[in-house]
């Protein structure tokens, strides 16, 4: 066993255009600073030694939630530890953190447990074993194992459940799930790739943001931030070349927030006769905001079929969860 490398620390001073029309920092740009820190640190773990040379590769990421908004002028700094390691695998737990360099006042404005796999640098594809690391405690080490396995067990039962998107229908009533749905369409390009030529995971998280925010700005017509995600799973890669399609569409809406389901299809765009295949999927959680960044009441979602209806029921049960979840949180902190 070995020690886990040093955590990074990314800082960026917060400019104008990582920000949305409010002046809120995009989701998707805090998205990428968070994967990068990860990357960082489970590439420099997993080269610790002479052995064959690989690049840390994002695979999933837990329950993030956004604590707090960043402005425009603020400082964005994120650190990354590594919290458990298997064989071929390492959750990695970030935090950013906002600083008003004017005041000095700081906040936690991010918190996100994201998984990583180290991908062969001679034989792209291929994961290799990722040394172990030592932990505090036996305690730690399973509580490690027990996350490893329940997400291990969440992915394979969402892979099984990949469902096609169908297109709106024409003049669709407002406040359906067809009048806010929203596609947003990317050629992957060499800056969007890391040193293998596949799509760099922050780059697909910053997409599929902004496909959810524009499906939450449509329903609501009024300033939208992301709340929080449940988990954005990466099933298969995304190569340079590939044409990029990131739906959004609304599942379910309570009084003031709004989940939508994520979908991310890539296709080649030289060999199309492979086909589109599911890339990457995820549930955003989106609220309403005044000009005082106050939450205001979401129009609540008119459901039209039985698909429809059984997405509202699962999305109802997962914000039902995540509210008690909450609450437990809270009460152990008091």
């Amino acid at each position: 066993m070995c020690e886990a490398a040093s955590s990074p620390q990314l800082c960026r001073l917060m400019r104008p255009d990582d920000a949305n029309i409010a002046g809120n920092v995009h989701g998707g740009n805090i998205f990428k600073m968070i994967e990068e820190a990860g990357c960082i640190v489970g590439t420099r773990h997993c080269n610790q030694h002479n052995g064959e040379r690989c690049l840390a590769a994002l695979v999933r990421v837990e329950k993030t939630d956004f604590l707090a908004p960043v402005f425009v002028g603020e400082v964005a700094s994120v650190t990354a530890e590594i919290s458990y390691t298997s064989k071929h695998s390492m959750e990695v737990q970030v935090k950013v953190v906002a600083e008003n360099i004017l005041t000095g006042a700081t906040k936690l404005a991010s918190k996100a447990a994201v998984w990583y796999v180290p991908l062969s640098m001679q034989d792209v594809g291929r994961i290799v074993e990722v040394p172990p690391i030592k932990y505090a405690s036996a305690e730690q080490e399973e509580e490690g194992r027990k996350r490893y396995d329940a997400q291990k067990i969440e992915r394979l039962e969402k892979t099984a459940k990949i469902e096609a998107i169908l297109p709106p229908p024409a003049n669709p009533e407002r406040h359906t799930v067809g009048f806010s749905q929203h596609s947003l369409i990317h050629l992957v390009g060499p800056p969007d790739c890391t040193l293998q030529d596949y799509v760099n995971g922050g780059v697909t998280m910053k997409l599929m943001d902004e496909a959810a925010g524009l499906t939450a700005f449509r329903h609501c017509k009024t300033n939208v931030v992301t709340a929080s995600v449940d988990v954005i799973n990466f099933h298969r890669k995304i190569q340079k070349g590939c044409v990029v399609t990131v739906t959004g569409r609304l599942t379910f809406t309570s009084n003031k927030s709004m989940e939508i389901e994520v979908l991310v299809d890539a296709s080649s765009l030289m060999e199309e006769e492979k086909g589109k295949y599911r890339a990457a999927s995820a549930f955003f959680t989106f609220i309403s905001l005044d000009k005082f960044h106050k939450a205001l009441p979401v129009p609540p979602l008119k459901i039209e079929g039985e698909e429809e209806q059984r997405r509202f029921e699962e999305g109802k049960a997962r914000y039902l969860q995540n509210k008690a979840k909450r609450l437990a949180d809270k009460q152990r902190q008091q």
